[in-house]
């Protein structure tokens, strides 16, 4: 299956540039950088912005409330965040609809650095502390109106149907499935919510050389069960970056929670199993996964 929707509104430079004049008593001469196109995901094209800067432009009308939450939470989260020398992509501009772009976008600074997909899994090994470090900063209690996602960091019975369709149609992955059904039948968080993530996978870490510079992609930001990060330990690392992830953060979570981590990470790989046939690098991150979750 293809893994990227299409788009519902295709931005030129124009529109772009035009949207941008909105931010120019905000960030004086903004509106005249040098503009690029630089990526396009499944929710946002991302357009360069001069050296330090980037536009965030939902291409979907789904992915509009992203803009939103990402607003909401990062002045919020940010600070704690990037106390850890972990940099995230803290809005300085949040742009409203016009005439020619019916949703909110944003700009953010640029976090230079190469996406950490296209990276070789067994080179992130030195992410491994870092990035526990901006976890334990990150998962502390979100107050009670902080955004909400239907899907991520819930209870995993919530979502059993639904992933128990997609076994169905790869029921060559029993042993990722035992897993599921093991974080299933876990124990549900019952703390408090705390920050979460949401969407994190190598995709969204930005690294240089052998250092994480940055975490990015705040849209699916929400509050709710940390299990659902963790399952980086998983999604990024081989068995000792793994290990020396887990050791990093410090007892700080539960062996229930690892449980329930351990069975987003077989979740979210059989997600990007069936809908990446168009995207090898994330077609072969499931693989990956799949292989690290068994291990």
């Amino acid at each position: 299956m293809s893994a990227k929707p299409a788009a519902e509104l295709a931005v030129g430079s124009g529109i772009a540039r035009r949207l941008l004049r909105q931010a120019a008593d905000a960030v004086p001469g903004v509106a005249d950088l040098p503009l690029h196109s630089v990526a396009s995901g499944w929710d946002c094209d991302v357009w360069r912005l001069g050296a330090d800067l980037a536009m965030r432009l939902p291409r979907r009308a789904l992915a509009a409330p992203l803009i939103r939450h990402e607003a909401q939470a990062l002045p919020v989260i940010a600070p704690a965040i990037q106390s850890t020398g972990i940099r995230v992509p803290l809005p300085v501009f949040v742009g409203e609809p016009s005439a020619e772009y019916p949703w909110p976008w944003s700009v953010v600074p640029y976090i230079d650095g190469m996406p950490g997909i296209s990276i070789a899994r067994a080179e992130r090994t030195s992410w491994a502390e870092p990035l526990a470090r901006a976890l334990r900063a990150l998962h502390v209690d979100a107050p009670v109106d902080h955004p909400v996602n239907p899907v991520r960091g819930v209870p995993l019975a919530r979502r059993a149907d639904a992933v128990a369709a997609r076994f169905r149609d790869l029921p060559a992955l029993s042993g990722a499935e035992e897993i599921w059904q093991r974080g299933v039948a876990a124990p549900p968080w019952r703390a408090a919510p705390v920050w979460i993530h949401g969407d994190l996978h190598p995709g969204n870490l930005i690294a240089s050389g052998d250092g994480l510079r940055g975490i990015i992609d705040f849209g699916d930001v929400t509050g709710g069960d940390p299990a659902y990060d963790l399952a980086v330990a998983w999604l990024a690392f081989d068995t000792r970056g793994r290990e020396l992830f887990i050791a990093a953060t410090d007892r700080r979570y539960d062996s229930e929670t690892w449980v329930r981590a351990h069975a987003w990470a077989a979740a979210v790989a059989v997600l990007l199993l069936s809908q990446s046939d168009d995207d090898p690098p994330y077609r072969l991150l499931a693989v990956e996964t799949l292989n690290e979750i068994a291990r």
